[in-house]
């Protein structure tokens, strides 16, 4: 009886660690590129961070000798409601393909 209950108990917080999990970011996808021809080298990025769902986050750094931007977009389910660029749809098929 107290094996079962045991058994029981770690049943419950594998199923518990499980549920959690999946929320976790476990996906990860970047893509460095030149987005400013001949204005120098491969210092931008787009880097997704994916959950077991394939929701999270792209995140667009654009570098350039002026300044930096730095942008985010919401991903649900492997897409955004906003529009993405190339660089940052192929960051988030790297992670959706990296698990």
């Amino acid at each position: 009886k107290e094996l079962q209950n045991e058994y029981e108990t770690l049943r419950k917080e594998v199923k518990e660690l499980r549920q959690e999990n999946i929320r976790m970011v476990d996906k990860i996808g970047i893509v460095r590129y030149n987005p400013f021809e001949g204005l120098g080298s491969n210092q931008s990025f787009s880097l997704a961070l994916l959950d077991g769902n394939n929701n999270g986050v792209v995140i667009t750094s654009l570098f350039s000798r002026d300044a930096n931007r730095v942008y985010g977009k919401p991903i649900k389910q492997g897409t955004s409601e906003f529009k993405l660029a190339e660089e940052e749809t192929k960051a988030i098929e790297l992670a959706k393909n990296n698990n």
